[in-house]
């Protein structure tokens, strides 16, 4: 058997911008030491530092 709702309250939220709201306490990464990373990142990690060193340079070369 179905209930039936006999009130109704309506729930209120209220919405905050970011700039206008309380800071926050930030997270500390002390202690929590270095990342491991597969092969497969480092790989990855080398391949976009490259292309962003080789576009950077086409950059500079092409407003020469």
């Amino acid at each position: 058997m179905a209930t039936v709702q006999t009130s109704y309250e309506p729930q209120y939220f209220s919405v905050v911008h970011p700039l206008n709201d309380l800071p926050e306490q930030k997270c500390s990464s002390e202690g929590l030491g270095r990342i491991r990373m597969t092969r497969a990142v480092r790989i990855s990690l080398g391949v976009l530092r490259a292309y962003l060193v080789v576009m950077t340079l086409a950059r500079i070369i092409h407003e020469v």
